[in-house]
């Protein structure tokens, strides 16, 4: 199980177009929703949050305060939006979950260790699938799943999905035949000779000097 993050979020009375004036203050607008319940609109302090989805991303859950309210809620990051042109945070949606209930999320696939296939032949590893979508309780749900290149001994070995082992209580939902990584070898290609150089290897009779006398 991940450690949980935690963050406070503050009730939130300034609405619509008006937010630019928090955001210039530094304060992000956030919205908290989720099944049954109403959603409500929020602020944090940027560099805070930023802090809490730089560590959480978007599939492990943050247990979020909320002054005034007894209960914490557990809530995931589902959209982000950003400035196009400046990079800047404006505005961020969160989910609210029952820690009871299952969710799905794509986490991460760090590749770890090195491909003994690397002695075979120069190449390189290739990693077509970066994510894996999984499901499991929030408080289960992992961070990261990582993967041994050991595994690619041969050129022809591919590590696919289903080879990834799992934390307990976490299910795959990506299909298990996706590849995840394997071993791409370095093709030198010939380079055609230019034509101009073609000419300069015959003589000026236009016969070639690579002929054989006659």
């Amino acid at each position: 199980m991940a450690e949980t993050i935690t963050l406070t979020l503050a009730p939130r009375t300034v609405l619509g177009k008006k937010v630019r004036v928090l955001r210039k203050d530094g304060i992000i607008p956030v919205n908290l929703y989720g099944r049954g319940v109403e959603s409500q609109p929020l602020q944090c302090d940027g560099k805070i949050l930023l802090r809490a989805l730089a560590t959480a991303g978007m599939n492990l859950p943050i247990s979020v305060t909320i002054p005034g309210q007894k209960d914490r809620e557990l809530a995931f990051a589902r959209d982000i939006q950003w400035d196009p042109v400046r990079d800047e945070m404006l505005h961020v949606d969160f989910l609210r979950v029952d820690v009871s209930l299952a969710v799905t999320a794509s986490v991460p696939i760090i590749l770890t260790g090195t491909a003994p296939a690397g002695r075979l032949a120069d190449g390189t590893v290739v990693q077509p699938l970066r994510n894996l979508d999984v499901q499991a309780l929030p408080l289960d749900m992992p961070s990261d799943l990582t993967v041994d290149l050991e595994k690619i001994a041969k050129l022809d070995d591919v590590i696919r999905a289903g080879d990834i082992i799992l934390p307990p209580n976490v299910t795959i939902i990506t299909d298990p035949e996706e590849p995840v990584a394997r071993y791409q070898i370095v093709r030198e290609e010939i380079a055609a000779v230019p034509i101009a150089e073609q000419d300069e290897l015959s003589d000026p009779a236009g016969t070639s000097l690579t002929e054989e006398a006659t």
